[in-house]
């Protein structure tokens, strides 16, 4: 639907445009690392400290990040910071004993990942969680205030349903190539085709039901929302969002007309300043809008974390 035109169904068309503009193969990608992370061994002892590189970011982090947390160190030999943060990291890592990763990325050694994390100083910390970027701290923080991030990163896992561990004994575990097809999945991509989004919102949702740690089904089911938001948008709903900002409505439609667009700049500055213009009643919506665009993007897409940077300005 456009502004101005008769509401109507969005057509397969449609649908394969959003797709575009959500990345979906940013999310295979993502159930596909989740999926090499379930047949990676468990870190032992000793392996709770690592250095990551350009090489080995991908598996080190990303991968083993949908097993256990992952706190990134980004540091440099020239840093005077660094060398009061970085023992006291790797110190809690050990205490840890494997409920998270310490990945030390060496900024000197590994200039694009820094480059790819837009860090602006070090040391800076970051933490990954199935996958997901988020955002800690910068500079050299006491122990009490490391242990508080470390904390609320472990939390934050545990809500994911993250709970760490390794995969099942390697005996146990079926050849790929043995898997049958999951007609659950067969289902509700058929569904999605078809564009009958209650179907395969409920199919996804079913899956979930049984199995509450499915990433892939849990990045669909957000996809989904979000085509049923735009199947729904009333065309005067999201032609008054420029000439009233601090109609909350009106924004929100205007977002999710922008991103189903492939317009991802305009939907999260839309956001952004509907968030700071938000009454404190609102103020959770409109984060919850973000970060359900933050999972639909990926935390690859480097338009997601500066927003995610902005986003925690705007709330502390």
């Amino acid at each position: 639907m456009r502004p101005g035109s008769p509401a109507q169904k969005p057509s397969p068309a449609l649908s394969a445009a959003l797709s575009g503009a959500v990345d979906l193969a940013a999310v295979k990608a993502r159930t596909e690392a989740a999926a090499r992370a379930a047949e990676a061994p468990a870190p032992t002892t000793g392996e709770y400290v690592i250095d990551a590189t350009e090489a080995t970011f991908q598996a080190a982090v990303i991968d083993r990040s949908f097993q256990v947390p992952v706190l990134i160190d980004l540091w440099a030999d020239w840093c005077q910071p660094c060398k009061q943060l970085s023992p006291i990291l790797e110190r809690l890592a050990n205490e840890a004993a494997g409920q998270w990763i310490l990945a030390k990325v060496d900024t000197e050694a590994n200039p694009r990942i820094a480059q790819a994390l837009q860090v602006q100083s070090i040391p800076t910390v970051y933490a990954v969680i199935g996958g997901q970027l988020i955002p800690g701290f910068q500079g050299a923080l006491p122990e009490p205030q490391v242990r508080e991030f470390v904390g609320a990163v472990l939390k934050a896992a545990e809500q994911a349903n993250l709970t760490g561990g390794g995969p099942p004994a390697a005996d146990a575990a079926p050849d790929e190539a043995d898997v049958p097809a999951d007609p659950r999945f067969d289902a509700a991509e058929k569904a999605l085709a078809e564009g009958d989004y209650d179907v395969a919102a409920k199919s996804y949702q079913t899956i979930l039901d049984a199995e509450p740690a499915n990433v892939e089904a849990a990045l669909a089911l957000r996809q989904i929302g979000l085509l049923q938001r735009v199947d729904q948008l009333d065309a005067a709903t999201v032609n008054r969002a420029d000439s009233a900002p601090d109609d909350l409505e009106a924004q929100l439609a205007a977002a999710d007309y922008a991103l189903s667009g492939g317009d991802v700049d305009g939907a999260l500055e839309r956001l952004l300043g509907a968030l700071r213009r938000a009454g404190a009643d609102e103020r959770d919506t409109v984060r919850d809008r973000l970060v359900e665009y933050f999972d639909l993007l990926g935390p690859d897409d480097p338009r997601v974390p500066p927003a995610r940077r902005a986003l925690a300005n705007a709330l502390f």
